[in-house]
């Protein structure tokens, strides 16, 4: 399937590519393609512009972006990205719209992400965001869902993102990264919660060498889990369930 496909001229971009609130800059690399939980993660149709000043390391970013689910309106992006010496910081904001039926709503996103650089081989990054509503503008979120009215329903998710990248030569680096989210509970009228899931956590650690040019080998350990929300009895709360993963990735890679 198509990934990517786009356009650029003079600070404008119209096709498909990542969307303009993922924080790539600040995203750890993993051997698994989605990357860690808790990061906005998601391809869109967009029309975007940017404007920035190389020599101040200052960069605006504004982008349309397709809202799929129905919705008639288009995801809103803006972007500020300021690069310095010792590392980078950006804020992003997000308006989206959700519709089923004849129901519509509104939701918003927040985040922000930063790196800095340890030395030349030790880089530290990290990203937080706030989504309301979207899952795929929030990895490991729900989204949102409808009650017995037709009403729609929003998540409220946290993502944290934290990372560590190390380059022991030119053929071989290692990354460790660490992804979380939490939902708030939301309850419908029996007193239970509308989403099951009340958090979600994945740590990766790993290391991706290149014998030669072109071609790459990974290995990769992550270990997961996950915890709901209980259900109420008796206008009572009880205590949720705790799962666990844990799983080796491998990879091999060809680029050209």
């Amino acid at each position: 399937r198509l990934r990517h496909a786009y356009g650029e001229y003079a600070g404008f971009l119209i096709g498909q590519t990542w969307s303009t609130f993922m924080d790539l800059d600040n995203l750890p690399e993993t051997v698994d393609f989605n990357g860690p939980i808790g990061s906005p993660f998601s391809r869109r149709m967009m029309i975007r512009y940017t404007y920035g000043d190389p020599k101040a390391g200052i960069k605006y970013t504004v982008a349309l972006e397709n809202p799929e689910d129905g919705a008639r309106m288009p995801n809103l992006v803006a972007r500020y990205d300021h690069s310095f010496d010792w590392g980078a910081i950006n804020v992003r904001v997000l308006a989206h719209e959700k519709r089923v039926g004849s129901e519509s709503r509104r939701g918003t996103g927040f985040g922000i992400g930063g790196s800095y650089k340890l030395s030349g081989e030790d880089l530290l990054m990290g990203q937080w965001a706030r989504v309301n509503g979207d899952y795929d503008m929030m990895y490991g979120s729900p989204g949102y869902s409808t009650d017995a009215a037709g009403r729609i329903l929003f998540d409220k998710n946290d993502g944290v993102v934290l990372g560590w990248a190390h380059t022991f030569s030119p053929q071989l680096r290692s990354n460790v990264a660490l992804g979380m989210n939490r939902a708030k509970r939301l309850n419908d009228a029996d007193g239970n919660a509308v989403f099951g899931t009340r958090s979600l956590a994945q740590l990766h650690a790993g290391f991706i060498y290149s014998p030669m040019k072109n071609i790459e080998l990974g290995a990769e350990y992550i270990h997961g889990r996950r915890k709901t929300f209980g259900p109420t009895v008796g206008g009572v709360v009880k205590a949720g369930e705790t799962g666990t993963m844990s799983r080796i990735d491998m990879m091999g890679r060809y680029s050209f």
